[in-house]
């Protein structure tokens, strides 16, 4: 039996009830590209909402995470990774929550506890210190060297204000040195393996703090760092999840893992989490801009590192690597299963545009070369063959040496952190979740999605559907179904009768049903296949109802005057609405 089903059959006898893995692309949730967290999708229900499955819930969570892509290549690091979490929603708490993460450690998985060390917040001027985790430890047999103090490294919250509280966090040793005594915060050979986060403070806007009525529990581990470590192995790629996956690659590379690991593990990892974003329902295909731009990135980048392989980029090497992860994945996630083909045809198709903007890249670099006047690559042209040809530096570096010309690396190296200091500022934004994104009007635009999408199948036809939706403070932006370009008098008419339900002070109600009753109701819905059994429907007056998360506002007059302010083409046979309420 695998971590995944070890951990699921656990926290099942304790009382925790199974809920499915939220899809990668988040469902009403606009704050993040991917879901970064298993947290993330029971956002609502930490914040309060009652969760129709009840109060303690475990699962597997498919994650996402690009803010660590240039640490892909080592040993533990992953764009794609599962999240295994269990949760307490005002049921349980410190003590508990503690015990099940050690058993499950200790007696389940039979991790010697002279391996494992902690971490506990300290304390500031506002919260105390986590003396009941601390004391918990100590009774599980935790001696006081293993238990360190930290406070901003053990306090939890998402955004400048909101829920929050400390967490206690758990290290194995990874390695076969002697095991020391005490656990060093700054010894590499200390590897965390699990967070359980305790929320029980509501942090508001003067920077006071006030004890949440409802505390909640959120725990996470990842299933491949942990079964890395219950295999004995300290490079993740070695253990049963990956090893298959790069014996596939040196059969295919003819070259051995040993001095080519780097390169080996990023087209594995690269591919395997293109075969998640391409098979997810949400559609997402390569592009420039969003999701789409990252797909297109991971799939170049790997074939950028089959090169460096000696791999022959033109043979069907990423299907066979991408058929090998889909056998491995396809009985957890239906939509693996369901949407393969999908997959594999994205694959094909960019890789088939990747080697044409190659072909271009080396007629550009004959192009620099014959116009040189110094024999040497500047920065400013190697990082252009690099940003607009996808040209990795080690390939210039190879093309450029057979000519006898040099190349400026050390330049090249400082445009590229500058480039990537300019990208984490940018995708800081973009990648920030969880509870940072829910105010008065984020609320008010979500609302006004509904309407939208409701006097656009009274404008353009009942076959009109939501294709996604994107929401700030400022605007939201509505993709939907559609074979042509809004005349103004399409959009003139979506305006008024938007503004026209507006006017009527139509109320909001929420209910729970099933799936099923939902369906049968004739709730408008996206990717029906990620919700749980019981759903959540919003009906505005009778002009809307549809399965959603929410938040929405209570009635309809509150949100001013809707305008259209753009409409444009997303892609093939979607258009785009960007619009503001006044």
């Amino acid at each position: 039996m695998n971590l995944k089903d070890l951990y699921i059959k656990y926290f099942e006898k304790l009382g925790h009830t199974v809920i499915p893995s939220a899809p990668v692309v988040p469902v009403d949730d606009n704050s993040v590209l991917f879901n970064t967290a298993g947290m993330q999708p029971l956002v609502p229900y930490l914040l309060g909402k009652e969760h129709p499955s009840g109060t303690r819930l475990c699962d597997y969570q498919k994650c996402i995470r690009l803010t660590d892509l240039d640490e892909i290549g080592d040993t533990t690091h992953h764009t794609f990774f599962e999240m295994l979490g269990n949760w307490s929603l005002g049921d349980y708490f410190k003590e508990e929550s503690i015990l099940y993460s050690f058993n499950f450690l200790t007696k389940v998985l039979n991790i010697p506890i002279e391996r494992l060390g902690v971490t506990i917040f300290s304390g500031n001027d506002f919260i105390p210190r986590d003396d009941v985790s601390y004391n918990k430890w100590l009774s599980l047999g935790i001696s006081k060297d293993r238990i360190r103090e930290t406070c901003d490294d053990n306090f939890w919250i998402a955004g400048e204000t909101g829920p929050c509280g400390p967490d206690t966090e758990i290290f194995y040793f990874r390695s076969d040195d002697e095991i020391p005594k005490s656990y060093d915060l700054d010894d590499p050979r200390w590897v965390e393996i699990w967070n359980n986060v305790f929320m029980e403070y509501v942090k508001h806007g003067d920077g006071t703090y006030t004890t949440l009525s409802k505390k909640n529990v959120d725990t996470g581990m990842g299933v491949e760092r942990v079964t890395a470590i219950v295999e004995g192995v300290n490079d993740n790629y070695m253990s049963s999840i990956w090893k298959d996956v790069i014996d596939l690659i040196c059969d295919i590379s003819h070259l051995p893992y040993k001095g080519n690991e780097k390169s080996m593990r990023i087209v594995a990892d690269h591919i395997r989490t293109s075969v998640f974003i391409s098979c997810d329902d949400a559609g997402i295909v390569p592009s420039n801009t969003d999701r789409g731009y990252i797909l297109r990135r991971l799939i170049r980048r790997s074939i950028r590192h089959a090169k460096k392989l000696g791999i022959d980029i033109n043979s069907d090497f990423d299907i066979r690597i991408a058929k090998l992860i889909v056998s491995k994945y396809e009985d957890y996630y239906d939509e693996i299963k369901r949407n393969k083909e999908v997959c594999y045809d994205v694959l094909t198709k960019e890789k088939i545009k990747f080697n044409r903007t190659l072909e271009k890249g080396l007629k550009e670099f004959d192009k620099v070369v014959n116009n040189l006047s110094d024999n040497i690559i500047n920065k400013d042209l190697a990082f252009k063959l690099y940003d607009t040809y996808g040209f990795p530096i080690e390939l210039t570096i190879e093309l450029a040496n057979e000519k006898g010309i040099e190349v400026d690396v050390l330049g090249f190296k400082e445009k590229f952190r500058h480039h990537q200091e300019i990208s984490k500022i940018g995708s800081s934004e973009k990648f920030k979740g969880g509870l940072a994104s829910s105010g008065d009007m984020e609320t008010k635009y979500h609302t006004a999605t509904h309407l939208l999408n409701a006097a656009l199948k009274l404008v353009i036809g009942s076959d009109c559907h939501q294709k996604g939706s994107n929401i700030n403070s400022e605007r939201l932006r509505f993709d939907f179904s559609c074979d042509h370009k809004l005349s103004d008098e399409e959009k003139n008419k979506v305006c008024d009768i938007v503004n026209s339900w507006i006017n009527d002070d139509l109320k909001v109600s929420v209910c729970e049903m099933t799936k099923e009753e939902a369906i049968k109701s004739g709730a408008e819905h996206m990717f029906i296949d990620r919700y749980p059994d019981v759903v959540t429907v919003y009906k505005i007056g009778d002009v809307s109802s549809e399965i959603c998360m929410g938040p929405h506002v209570s009635s309809t007059k509150v949100l001013g005057n809707f305008k259209i302010v753009k409409e444009e083409a997303s892609s093939s046979g979607v258009r785009r609405i960007k619009a503001v309420l006044e």
